[in-house]
């Protein structure tokens, strides 16, 4: 990292996760799942267990005892730990995961792990500390959804919670959990994620995170995702969205605009014939399709809209060969001005779609840096599987937002903070034992 950034030596070691995740909000947590230990004198209180289990995922290659002996000279001194007790087995740290059970890291991970550029939105003073640099178009903060999926060790139990991929002969190697999140475009940071058995589709885990959106969102997304109810439910939210087109899937022209993009209408795949034709015409014609009075063609028997006017912007991706065979990228919007406080023109929106790929950025850094390439967890129960894919997720949002911090106080791009070498620091100066006993 540069001189000039701005970073206290404690928030550079396993202070960083508690400086994320502070003490109150892991009792909160717990008091909330109703896991809080029974025993006053318990040796590994629910607090405690939590962050060494946030700990493990810094250290995926060392052993529970390894790793308990590494940090808890740190959670000494941020008094979360006794110096007087002995460092836990590895028998014992299992025991208390299994009491501490799977709801508290994602109850956790949503008290905590918000967005991270620009706490406060796009201001003048966040533009000037670079916190703004591909986080945010206009007054929207840029999101993206996509999903990955993580091996788990091969035991009977996770097989059965978690399923495989293939069949057969194809069959993967290791049971495979899926994890679908959402994450801040500028920053990588996951701020929403949904963990299931691999057997659960990414649109599906999707439709569970939509409702999580908010009104100064531009939610960005891949083809994949498209589906009507999808676009539905996201745009019920209020937040924009910013979606690829599916190849199949009609864009029939209800007007074009004068920066060449154009409205289109997109109608529950049910409405067909006759019905499809009076939407159609009345889209094209002007009316308003969000009164029930003047187009009751537009809504379902319970109420609820069968058609959404969606903006196109279309534009052309050039082949890397350069023979002239570019791709043609044709974008779906709800930002439907191309002007104004609530518009956004042409170009703005497909340099805000070209962020999605930052997400990717964030698998990367959690898959193959954080947790290892190829590294399958090391929990052979479905509890602590859930445990730990929400101890890397908080872990990654924690070291996300150090970088992000140290980005804006050195006026960089948050791209420009490398997060290997911000991980290296942080597993290098988050050990140091207390005065235990051998």
């Amino acid at each position: 990292m540069s001189d000039a950034v701005v970073v206290r030596p404690d928030q550079v070691s396993l202070g960083v996760l508690v400086n994320a995740v502070p003490r109150d909000a892991v009792d909160e947590a717990v008091a909330v799942c109703g896991v809080r230990e029974k025993r006053s004198d318990a040796k590994l209180p629910a607090h405690v267990i939590t962050y060494l289990t946030l700990a493990l995922s810094l250290f995926g290659d060392d052993d529970y005892e390894e790793v308990a002996t590494k940090v808890t000279g740190s959670l000494d001194r941020w008094g979360c730990w006794n110096a007087a007790w002995t460092v836990p087995t590895a028998s014992a740290i299992t025991q208390a995961r299994k009491r501490l059970g799977r709801t508290v890291f994602p109850e956790l991970f949503e008290r905590t792990c918000g967005p991270v550029a620009g706490n406060a939105g796009p201001t003048a003073e966040a533009v000037a500390l670079g916190t703004a640099r591909g986080a945010f178009l206009r007054r929207w903060r840029l999101l993206a959804i996509d999903g990955f999926d993580i091996d788990v060790p091969d035991s009977k139990a996770n097989a059965a919670e978690f399923g495989y991929a293939g069949s057969g002969d194809n069959r993967s190697a290791f049971p495979k959990a899926r994890v679908v999140a959402l994450a801040e475009c500028g920053t990588h940071a996951f701020v929403a994620a949904e963990v299931d058995a691999y057997s659960v589709g990414e649109k599906t885990l999707a439709q569970r995170l939509y409702p999580r959106l908010r009104a100064d969102e531009l939610l960005t997304a891949d083809r994949g995702f498209y589906s009507w109810p999808a676009w539905d439910n996201a745009a019920a939210t209020g937040a924009a969205l910013l979606w690829r087109a599916p190849t199949q899937l009609e864009l029939p022209v209800v007007r074009v605009l004068p920066d060449g993009t154009y409205l289109t209408a997109l109608i529950t795949p049910t409405i067909r014939g006759r019905r499809r034709e009076r939407l159609l015409a009345a889209a094209r014609a002007g009316t308003d399709l969000s009164d029930i009075n003047a187009v009751p063609d537009a809504f379902d028997q319970r109420g609820l809209p069968v058609i959404h006017l969606a903006r196109v912007i279309e534009y052309e991706v050039p082949d890397r060969d350069g023979n002239g065979t570019g791709e043609l990228i044709a974008l779906l919007s709800t930002i439907t001005d191309p002007g104004g406080d609530n518009g956004a023109q042409a170009d703005e929106l497909a340099a805000a779609y070209h962020q999605r790929w930052e997400q990717e950025t964030g698998h990367d850094q959690l898959k193959t840096h954080l947790r290892g390439p190829g590294k399958v967890l090391r929990s052979r129960l479905p509890d602590l599987v859930h445990q730990e894919i929400w101890a890397y997720l908080i872990t990654h949002h924690a070291i996300s937002e150090l970088t992000a911090r140290a980005s804006a106080a050195a006026d960089l791009d948050p791209d420009r903070i490398s997060f290997t070498k911000a991980l290296r620091m942080i597993r290098r100066t988050a050990t140091g034992t207390a005065d235990i006993p051998p």
